[in-house]
């Protein structure tokens, strides 16, 4: 009796140990801290937990295994499994996806920026543009144009933007630069007290970026209808990590990512709605920009910015007008 129920815990605790071997454990790299921005990444990971039954399981960090602009690279040496990008933010490491970033693209919904972003992420080029660093896309980061917020008299025509010290990353600095601005690329993280210290005068972000890095909190005005284009955020994977996976925790995965960008835009939509009670709250002046700045906005900076960035692809050997023609033909099916 005694013999056979040491045997019997043995062989619990082998069944335990095993079982815990078999686990796989994911550690998913983010920065700042939970907003709509990384809801599809949260969500992700609760619906993979559910269908494996919690075999499988994401530990997300918000700055804990690295700065925003060094994700790609601790994907690249396998410091963790998965990770939120921006292109922006290094985009001599991930040039082709950098389209996405172009100014005046024309995208006008979220669901319309999930499309173009799709279509992007299955060309070649971008794939290869990834692959290099042992990374492939797993899902986008949606987020809406991205409009100015600033203090003092506002930036509301292209001749007071002339000098003007703006926050604003990758293709938006360039679209800010050709109207005389002096755009200046700290991280989102350091937008709060770069506004604070006068380091820029204006900062450029999506709506829930203004909210969850505060900038909305030092701002008097925000312009409405700028609308200059906005970042491409992928959610990036390991490939080996990818590959090591069992068939079932593979279809687990890319089966939820329809679910995860479903409720991410549920839930953007709802921070939409919120802004317009945070703007009066906080007693901030919707600026809102004339038709004619608008148009001569578009005309100094996206025709040349194109063509510019569409010649660099090539000198890369990357096919710049393949991947704008994309988004153009992306944009038209949909409508």
């Amino acid at each position: 009796m005694k013999r056979s129920t040491t045997a019997l815990i043995s062989a619990a605790i082998f069944a335990a140990f095993a079982s815990e071997a078999m686990a796989t454990e994911w550690n998913v790299s983010l920065w700042g801290k939970r907003r709509a921005f990384t809801e599809h990444v949260e969500k992700i990971a609760e619906l993979v937990s559910e269908k494996t039954g919690g075999a499988f399981t994401m530990n997300i960090s918000y700055g804990g295994l690295s700065k925003n602009t060094e994700n790609l690279d601790g994907l690249s040496i396998g410091a963790f499994e998965m990770a939120q990008i921006c292109a922006g933010y290094h985009t001599d490491k991930n040039p082709a996806v950098t389209v996405l970033e172009l100014p005046f693209l024309g995208v006008n919904t979220l669901e319309e920026e999930v499309a173009v972003s799709n279509a992007v992420y299955a060309h070649p080029a971008v794939k290869a543009d990834f692959e290099r660093w042992g990374a492939m896309t797993l899902m986008t980061s949606p987020m809406p144009q991205y409009n100015l917020v600033g203090t003092g008299e506002p930036r509301d025509t292209l001749e007071k933007m002339q000098g003007m010290r703006v926050r604003a990353t990758g293709g938006l600095g360039d679209a800010f630069k050709a109207v005389g601005a002096v755009p200046t690329s700290v991280t989102s993280s350091e937008a709060y007290n770069a506004m604070e210290a006068g380091v820029v005068d204006t900062v450029a972000f999506a709506q829930h970026a203004h909210l969850s890095f505060r900038t909305i909190d030092q701002a008097t005005w925000w312009t409405e209808n700028l609308n200059p284009g906005t970042v491409n955020c992928p959610v990036l994977v390991g490939i080996d990590a990818y590959n090591a996976l069992s068939d079932e925790e593979r279809a687990a995965l890319d089966g939820s990512v329809d679910e995860a960008i479903a409720y991410y835009l549920e839930n953007y939509g709802k921070l939409l709605d919120r802004w317009e009670e945070v703007l009066a709250e906080k007693n901030v002046t919707k600026v809102k920009i004339s038709d004619e700045e608008l148009a001569s906005f578009r005309v100094t900076a996206a025709g040349a910015i194109q063509s510019a960035w569409v010649e660099d692809m090539n000198a890369k050997g990357i096919p710049g007008q393949e991947l704008l023609d994309i988004v153009t033909t992306t944009l038209a099916g949909m409508r």
